[in-house]
């Protein structure tokens, strides 16, 4: 029974690892559809929930009036940020975002946290 029990914790385990990964994201007519690595589509979500504006391998952003969402693959919310604290958009890539606002570079993560601060004039 122990046996049985450890090895199904190692499988949840693993399971849990194996988090989706997002290859790409097309939008038609009103619908958003995420694909992962393997072709096949893994979330659709309407266009009225946001516009796609950045993804990587493991989230997308959106934006929708005044404020950007980042989300997993599935869907599900990560964080909120206000447009007007972060800035525009410039890329993903990884756990990673940047954006440009008032002359400077900043890179977050898809959580919300800060991560770094430069000069967008070196």
């Amino acid at each position: 029974m122990k046996r049985i029990l450890i090895a199904f914790i190692m499988l949840m385990a693993f399971t849990a690892m194996q988090a989706q990964k997002i290859s790409y994201i097309e939008t038609k007519s009103s619908w958003h559809y995420v694909y992962d690595e393997k072709g096949k589509k893994v979330h659709t979500f309407s266009t009225s929930q946001g516009e796609v504006v950045a993804y990587s391998e493991s989230f997308y952003i959106l934006k929708k009036s005044g404020w950007y969402y980042t989300c997993n693959a599935k869907g599900k919310k990560l964080h909120t940020f206000s447009v007007s604290n972060v800035g525009e958009i410039l890329s993903a890539a990884g756990d990673t975002f940047t954006s440009k606002k008032s002359g400077w570079i900043y890179t977050w993560d898809k959580n919300g946290k800060k991560l770094a601060t430069r000069s967008a004039n070196h």
